[in-house]
């Protein structure tokens, strides 16, 4: 199963000015509505970050691979997903999860809730929260300087995000974890939300 792998200019300058880089997503959406910066108690500044230790890319995708893994067994009822694209930059890679499962306006809140509440219980660092009413969003940093993220996005569709700190440049393999539906091999833009959930896209706080 082949990724995409995409070179993107820009990364490297958006990390450098410290901004979250899933709010720079492809897909059609917004960052506009009320945002927090939070220096809140939780996870360190990452400097012992993956080169310090000895990491490569492939690595790194493994341990983001793992971050979306943790996130999404936190969010219940389960949602059904598929893998998004991987790309990588001069010294990082980021891993992406789509979100098939509709998510109702009602819900999305609830929805990154339960991943902020999880990634707090696990000293995450919450490093900003979008209170957009159409396309809010949730970042977070870990103890060794990944960041993750969970953002709402065109027609509504959630999407998680996992960001590596500056690594060592290697090959990277496509994700070995299988979703838990439609693969959607060599298939991009992935569709939009198309699971019913009697939770998720229904009505309700």
């Amino acid at each position: 199963m082949r990724r995409a792998k995409r070179a993107l200019p820009l990364v490297a300058v958006v990390l450098a000015l410290g901004v979250p880089l899933s709010g720079c997503g492809s897909e059609s959406g917004s960052r506009g509505g009320e945002v927090s910066t939070g220096q809140e108690s939780g996870a360190g500044s990452g400097k012992e970050n993956g080169k310090e230790k000895g990491m490569d890319m492939q690595e790194a995708a493994e341990e983001s691979d793992a971050l979306l893994d943790a996130v999404l067994a936190g969010i219940d009822p389960e949602v059904q997903w598929a893998h998004g694209p991987t790309t990588t930059r001069a010294c990082g890679v980021t891993r992406r999860r789509t979100v098939m499962t509709i998510v109702s306006p009602e819900r999305r809140q609830t929805f990154l809730d339960r991943a902020e509440t999880f990634w707090r219980k696990n000293d995450y660092r919450i490093k900003a929260v979008n209170k957009d009413e159409k396309f809010p969003a949730v970042y977070a940093v870990t103890r060794s300087g990944f960041g993750v993220s969970v953002s709402f996005r065109g027609k509504g569709q959630a999407f998680l995000e996992a960001d590596s700190p500056c690594v060592k440049k290697s090959e990277v393999a496509a994700p070995a974890s299988e979703p838990n539906g439609p693969a959607y091999e060599g298939v991009y833009p992935l569709p939009r939300p198309n699971v019913r959930s009697d939770f998720w896209s229904g009505e309700g706080g």
